[in-house]
């Protein structure tokens, strides 16, 4: 199953967290918001579809999300788990650690905000498109 929606970069997306990286509906974020890289998406947790849903709550799950600007594209890969609530109204939080709470997507990912590729941050902070792409 795959899912594909939109947010945009911002001029503040510094990408330096070393555990999370997130993905907000807000529209404005501060200069320590280090783990957005994502804003002004229209989709929260509870859009997604059901299926991927059920998919997340599932600990051996393997997760891939593809974060792609116009002259980028990153791959991060994590795991569900069962504790995952899926419902906070506004963010999507990609963790490196086993930690869940409401924002939490996947657990366990491969990268955070800190390991996403240089050029993809680039566009980011100069406001550039972002197209997300959940793949369970």
């Amino acid at each position: 199953m795959k899912y594909t929606f939109l947010a945009r970069g911002h001029p503040n997306v510094t990408s330096q967290h070393k555990t999370t990286f997130e993905i907000t509906m807000d529209a404005q974020i501060g200069k320590t918001a280090d783990c957005v890289v994502g804003v002004s998406t229209k989709v929260s947790l509870d859009d997604l579809p059901e299926g991927i849903l059920i998919a997340l709550k599932n600990e051996n799950q393997l997760i891939r999300v593809l974060l792609e600007t116009e002259n980028a594209i990153d791959e991060i890969n994590g795991y569900g788990h069962p504790a995952l609530t899926l419902d906070h109204p506004t963010d999507i939080v990609c963790r490196r650690s086993d930690y869940t709470c409401s924002r939490t997507l996947m657990i366990r990912a491969d990268k955070a905000a800190f390991d996403l590729k240089r050029e993809l941050v680039e566009d980011l902070k100069t406001g550039k498109p972002l197209k997300i792409t959940i793949i369970v």
